[in-house]
């Protein structure tokens, strides 16, 4: 299975400056993010940064290295951009794994890649969990996502979907956490782990901001907008958190001391 890993790595992150450089077990965070990546079937592994800091750690544990403009608004335009530098042709596949999550699966790589791969209509794959509490499902920081019988995603949203009309007309917009979730209805977390035909990437950069991105704050609606197929399937493991805050990071030093 041919395809690249990218792994974004900005500096100035806003709750946690300096992220991809954290110290973990004496190696750099990104440094532990490149080795499960390494770990999956990827015929290469690329860190795209926009900070010499970070470019001269990965140089040092022995990464490829590209360094992208630091005026991107978002990974995608980053892996846009790798992909343009790189020459890469628009059938190949690029997975874009979160230079804060040292503890992914390697097997959620490949398994996005190989959706990608089986799924030629799909333009990008990504993955999801099942939700099992009313808490989450009503959580608007919990992206919840729809697909149909092949997996394609119909939608995206902060919001509770599907609305179960029998089950809560009677909520008047009060949700009660404490009730069960109906019976028969899915629930599932969309998992920011995706994969991308590198046509894609040419196309999204060129498109403006959908209505509905705008509206929910995610950019994969603009996809979706413009017509791109989008592969979605539940996640063959559930990927632990990545790390957004100190405390985060505070946690992950304590579980990777255990192991």
């Amino acid at each position: 299975m041919s395809y690249t890993v990218v792994i974004p790595a900005r500096y100035a992150s806003t709750r946690l400056p300096g992220k991809p450089l954290a110290d973990i077990g004496g190696k750099p965070m990104v440094a532990h993010v490149y080795d499960r990546a390494r770990e999956s079937q990827a015929s290469r592994v690329i860190i795209a940064t926009d900070d010499p800091r970070i470019e001269a750690a990965c140089k040092a544990f022995g990464a490829e290295v590209v360094m992208t403009s630091a005026g991107h608004a978002s990974g995608t335009d980053r892996l846009e951009e790798v992909a343009r530098v790189m020459n890469f042709g628009p059938d190949e596949r690029v997975v874009n794994v979160q230079g804060d999550e040292p503890l992914i699966p390697p097997e959620l790589i490949d398994q996005v890649a190989a959706n990608l791969e089986a799924h030629p209509d799909a333009a990008i794959a990504t993955l999801c969990e099942r939700i099992s509490d009313t808490a989450s499902v009503f959580n608007p920081n919990v992206v919840k996502v729809v697909f149909d019988h092949r997996g394609m995603a119909h939608y995206f949203s902060r919001a509770p979907i599907p609305w179960a009309r029998d089950a809560w007309q009677a909520l008047a917009g009060e949700p009660n956490y404490d009730r069960q979730l109906p019976e028969g209805v899915g629930y599932y977390r969309h998992i920011g782990i995706y994969g991308y035909r590198v046509s894609l990437l040419r196309d999204f950069v060129n498109w403006s901001p959908a209505p509905t991105e705008v509206t929910e704050s995610l950019e994969q609606l603009r996809a979706l907008y413009n017509g791109a197929r989008i592969h979605v399937e539940e996640a063959c493991r559930v990927p632990p958190s990545g790390v957004d805050t100190q405390q985060d990071l505070e946690r992950l030093r304590q579980t990777m001391a255990a192991r």
